[in-house]
């Protein structure tokens, strides 16, 4: 007598779910339950350890904002230009080696804003209208040199790639709120991916349900939201029901594989989003006074600046995790004319992220979003090609607003000349740390069992900065 796989139990899981007519089944996924939230419906909301922000929205200026010309000014840098550092500063590598080079001057006007009285240069003066909304932390580190590996590291927490984005472990850790959209949402400016592609947003090790979803750039960011002619309501959701058995049966005898779960999930996503995400992404329905506030009256600001309205509307219908990159494919890396360079992507983003940050407080969701601003890293005080600026990951500047973040105060500080940071030092863990605790979430709790180690958002490092928040 032949059996087949499907006869006989091949493992302790299946032993437990046939014996004693399920009962064994019943017990076992009780505690799974309790475990791991993959036993029950894994992006269902939970909540948070501690009050806690409901949303994340992480403008990614992708290839490295300078600091220096933004939202750290250091006046010995023009005092010292066509100079080389002092001795007293200490050479670090970056792309271009040991530099010598000449210092950079910065050609930026800057003001203080607020009552917190701010320094912001006027590459950034309507952000700058919302200084005392910001919590500006100068003193931001990390591990990688190039693009790939840095941007990797904003992401994960590893310039390798394989671990889990950040926005991956806020809903695993946290599940969404709203069953008929994504929990995790990416929007580019442009076509092109940012260095790494998809897999900055993906999950890694963890199941494929987390990662995030791309949206297209443009007026239709979804495509196919409507049936094909000749398809009816009925019969979509027959055929997508029939779709679900299939892969659930064939998913039986292969347990633990978290692709095919994935797809299933999203199947049954996609339905759902055809009946709600329509109005979710319809800017239409936005007065033309908000369109304006986004900067979505005028060519050079609309890319970006519908993007973040689009985020608005995400988090205001549960997205738990909207990240809005900035110059996607590194369009920020500014090693040669960074006045062009930077003058054009700070003209692309400034309007539309002070449209979003005054529209967030208007309607009373700025306490419920922590906003996250920044890149991959910074850049030296010392010039490159004559009128740019190199990687610099030893001390760069990062802002976060909303979500209990105390604004209008300054964490850390780099040396005179912006190359180092000399307090307050702000690793990447410790950044995302810190976005775990807005969201309400312990980083040292927040763990998912990976080959027997325990792993956590934070690579078992870093602490969530205390002073950010009030």
């Amino acid at each position: 007598m032949k059996f087949s796989q499907t006869d006989y139990p091949t493992s302790r899981r299946e032993f437990l779910t046939r014996a004693g007519g399920g009962f064994g089944a019943l017990a076992l996924s009780g505690l799974l339950a309790e475990e791991n939230p993959l036993a029950a419906d894994a992006m269902s909301a939970r909540s948070p350890n501690f009050g806690g922000a409901k949303s994340v929205i992480f403008l990614f200026m992708d290839g490295g904002p300078s600091h220096l010309d933004t939202f750290d000014r250091k006046p010995k840098v023009n005092e010292y230009a066509g100079k080389p550092l002092p001795d007293t500063i200490e050479r670090k590598i970056t792309p271009m080696g040991v530099s010598e080079n000449a210092l950079l001057a910065t050609k930026r006007k800057w003001k203080r804003f607020g009552e917190s009285g701010l320094e912001i240069s006027n590459w950034y003066w309507n952000v700058g209208e919302l200084a005392d909304d910001l919590c500006v932390i100068r003193s931001c580190q990390a591990d990688g040199l190039n693009h790939v590996g840095s941007v990797c590291q904003m992401n994960t927490g590893s310039i390798l790639a394989g671990r889990p984005s950040i926005g991956s472990w806020v809903t695993y850790g946290l599940g969404s709120e709203n069953r008929n959209l994504p929990g995790f949402v990416v929007l580019l400016d442009n076509p092109k991916e940012p260095p790494g592609g998809s897999r900055v947003w993906g999950t890694g090790f963890m199941p494929a349900t987390y990662q995030g979803t791309r949206f297209r750039n443009g007026p239709e960011p979804i495509l196919h939201l409507t049936n094909p002619n000749g398809i009816s309501d009925a019969r979509q959701k027959s055929k997508l029901e029939f779709i679900t058995r299939l892969n659930r049966r064939y998913g039986e005898t292969r347990p633990g594989e978290s692709e095919l779960e994935a797809r299933i999930a999203s199947y049954e996503l996609a339905y759902r989003m055809q009946a709600h995400a329509p109005e979710a992404v319809d800017l239409t329905e936005e007065t033309q006074e908000t369109q304006v506030l986004y900067g979505m009256n005028e060519k050079h600001t609309t890319p970006f600046g519908r993007n973040c309205l689009l985020a608005r509307r995400l988090v205001e219908r549960g997205v738990r995790f909207v990240q809005l990159y900035s110059g996607s494919g590194s369009k920020w890396d500014a090693h040669s004319g960074i006045e062009q360079n930077h003058g054009l992507h700070c003209g692309e983003t400034d309007k539309p992220i002070a449209g979003l940050l005054t529209d967030l407080k208007r309607r009373g969701l700025l306490d419920e979003t922590l906003v996250v601003w920044g890149g991959e890293f910074g850049r030296t005080p010392m010039s490159e090609k004559g009128d740019g600026r190199d990687h610099n990951p030893y001390g760069f500047t990062m802002w976060m607003a909303g979500g209990g973040v105390r604004g209008g105060q300054i964490i850390g500080a780099t040396d005179d000349f912006g190359m180092h940071a000399i307090e307050g030092h702000a690793h990447v863990h410790d950044l995302h740390a810190t976005i775990l605790h807005a969201m309400g979430v312990n980083h040292e709790k927040l763990v998912y069992q990976h080959q027997g180690r325990p792993e956590r958002a934070t690579v078992n490092e870093g602490a969530a900065i205390e002073q950010v928040f009030a």
